[in-house]
């Protein structure tokens, strides 16, 4: 990757283009040929984006909300496990959003996002997103399109309340081969400590490939804008995914600029006994 390229500049979808994932490389090592000093690099970011979060928890103004989606085995649990290793737990809360509970589908589908977006000083993570009801309810014809179409603008709508309410939002989509998806799944299968992450409904999901190839077109498309951009991230290599997600974050705090509050007025280090 070129230095004067930011990791933001290369792989943002930037409003109203058409994008087409099977034209869009899965593999890191077409955007850093080097895996050693990208994992170099990634540590070094993973130290500043430690200390930027610490500042922004500190300022207590301002958050972030970052969201994960992927295909199955995509790596978003891998993603924030090695990205957010080291932050003040503190000051990040990550949210699994499943199959809607009972109570979840008895309101509208943003219902529960709302609930856990961040609040001031904090940086909220999405495993799976509201992006679920306009990708999972097309593929499986879960609601009729009139419903899943109408969505897109809501969603907008949702994230600029967010933005204005001064929360910053990253989406990734994290871009895995079908080839890639596969060999993960056979790891899944056959390495015992994987077994646990694999269910049956990963092979059935696998099947519509194409289709959530689409639905995933429709959604980024749609619905990256100047306050809640897309991000495609090449994720084949889980060393350069790693990278350019820390690389995205820090340049969004970076840019966010927190500051450690002053201290309170009229109280002074001699004032304590």
């Amino acid at each position: 990757m070129s230095k004067k390229q930011s990791f933001h500049d290369q792989h943002i979808v930037l409003p109203g283009t058409k994008i087409r994932l099977d034209k869009i490389p899965t593999k890191g090592r077409d955007s850093s040929d080097s895996r050693p000093q990208a994992e170099k690099e990634f540590k070094k970011l993973r130290h500043e984006f430690i200390e930027l979060q610490y500042r922004l928890y500190a300022e207590n103004r301002r958050s972030l909300m970052i969201v994960l989606q992927a295909m199955d085995a995509g790596g978003k649990d891998g993603t924030i496990r090695h990205v957010f290793r080291g932050v003040n737990p503190q000051g990040v809360v990550v949210t699994p959003l499943k199959v809607p509970t009972k109570e979840e589908a008895a309101h509208d589908f943003l219902w529960r996002v709302h609930k856990v977006a961040p609040a001031a000083g904090m940086i909220g993570v999405l495993n799976r997103s509201h992006y679920e009801e306009v990708l999972v309810v097309r593929v499986e014809n879960l609601v009729p399109p009139e419903v899943w179409k109408g969505r897109y603008e809501h969603i907008r709508n949702f994230e600029k309340l967010l933005a204005d309410r001064g929360t910053r939002i990253l989406k990734f989509y994290l871009h895995i081969s079908h080839k890639e998806q596969k060999k993960r799944f056979h790891e899944r299968l056959t390495q015992p400590e994987k077994n646990w992450k694999f269910s049956p409904d990963d092979i059935a999901k696998s099947k519509h490939w194409n289709e959530y190839m689409a639905a995933f077109d429709d959604a980024i498309e749609q619905c990256s804008t100047k306050v809640a951009p897309w991000y495609v991230i090449p994720a084949d290599q889980k060393w350069y995914r790693n990278l350019a997600v820390a690389g995205i974050i820090v340049e969004t705090l970076r840019e966010m600029n927190p500051q450690f509050p002053e201290h309170k007025d009229g109280v002074h280090d001699e004032d304590i006994d």
